[in-house]
């Protein structure tokens, strides 16, 4: 990925455009010792389709981050996230839209995760993610993470 194209992202911003799409997503780790994390793989016809990406969705009216959270891993990836806490925000302007990525760390959840929207999902370690190609709004997190020692490598 190019680094202008990271260099887009606005981390933990301040304050964002009115007309931006708020977007909750999960970095869901595969055991306590966050060894690997969860992604899926956008559907054809959707905005950047088969792109990589952490699972998650927008924001609905009068939703809090929290309960779209749990939304939208019960609809993909059939769980119920028990403890989550938030990671960080980035805000994203792509040509056609801006967006506001809510990421979470997941810890525990409740359920057997399988893809419920047709989407392929995998575990991946961090040292795996260059091997996909993931949105420029997410390639800030995925440096995060490397960087942060969230990932158990």
């Amino acid at each position: 990925m190019p680094s202008t194209e990271a260099s887009k992202a606005i981390i933990n911003p301040t304050t964002i455009a009115e007309d931006h799409i708020h977007v909750v997503a999960a970095i869901i780790w595969s055991n306590p010792l966050r060894q690997q994390f969860l992604i899926s793989q956008r559907q054809k016809g959707k905005h950047l389709e088969d792109y990589w990406e952490f699972p998650g969705g927008k924001l609905e009216k009068k939703e809090s981050p929290w309960q779209c959270l749990q939304r939208e891993l019960r609809e993909e990836v059939n769980i119920l996230p028990n403890r989550a806490s938030p990671f960080m925000q980035v805000y994203y302007r792509y040509p056609e839209r801006n967006i506001l990525l809510d990421t979470w760390l997941v810890d525990e959840y409740e359920g057997e995760i399988k893809a419920r929207e047709q989407q392929a999902i995998m575990w991946i370690d961090i040292t795996q993610a260059d091997d996909y190609r993931f949105p420029p709004a997410d390639i800030p997190i995925i440096e995060a993470i490397r960087n942060s020692g969230k990932a158990g490598t």
